[in-house]
């Protein structure tokens, strides 16, 4: 009898056992399938690495494209499209409003020009991979006075008045602008950034000198 229990106890003893050594296989099973599943999901981040390691490097550029003044890629095309923007709404408005024939002509050479410009900015900022900033700093404070001046234009009855009046914003204005574009060209590092703020400053300084010629004319 005492043989039997020591017989049944030795075969409970070992079933526990294997139960046992089952178990802890079965726990090395599962901890090799997490080093496996840990291992792909490295091997996935660092291919996400990868892929963000060429944007970072665009990022960077766009970065370090300032030598000073506070110009960076994004604020340099925040301020040409605003600036480019701002000029488009004005001339469409003298295009209509203007009672001088040569003012109406001054008005449809800056909206070509200004609407190429607004375009080639696009190409620049595409080349660069960086985005316009248009709601902060010069860019900012260039739309806020544009906006009044648009409203200040809109609202005046048309005349010889109204048109000397846009003359004498469109100097302001161009003057202004002309001064942002050779500051930021003088304080970037990018050479398409410098490129393309130089043939924007041509085409400003050529609308102010028209301008100053009209204003000449106009005030005879």
């Amino acid at each position: 009898m005492n043989q039997m229990r020591f017989s049944q106890g030795v075969t409970v003893g070992l079933a526990m056992l294997a139960a046992a050594a089952l178990g802890a296989c079965k726990g090395n099973d599962r901890y090799a399938a997490n080093d496996s599943t840990r291992a792909a999901n490295d091997s996935a981040a660092g291919r996400i690495d990868t892929t963000h390691r060429a944007d970072s490097i665009a990022a960077a550029r766009t970065d370090t494209a300032v030598a000073g003044g506070g110009w960076n890629a994004a604020k340099i095309l925040g301020y040409t499209t605003a600036a480019n923007m701002a000029e488009i709404q004005e001339a469409k408005l003298a295009e209509k409003k203007a009672t001088n024939p040569q003012v109406k002509a001054f008005a449809r050479q800056m909206l070509n020009d200004h609407e190429a410009m607004l375009k080639d900015g696009k190409t620049l900022a595409a080349k660069l991979k960086a985005e316009a900033d248009t709601v902060n700093g010069d860019a900012h404070d260039l739309l806020n006075g544009s906006r009044d001046e648009l409203k200040d234009l809109t609202d005046k009855a048309a005349g010889k008045d109204w048109d000397k009046n846009f003359i004498d914003k469109e100097i302001d204005g161009h003057q202004h602008v002309l001064d942002k574009l050779q500051d930021a060209a003088k304080n970037t590092n990018d050479a398409d950034l410098r490129a393309g703020l130089e043939k924007a400053t041509g085409k400003v300084q050529e609308h102010l000198t028209k301008a100053q010629d009209l204003k000449a004319k106009l005030d005879k």
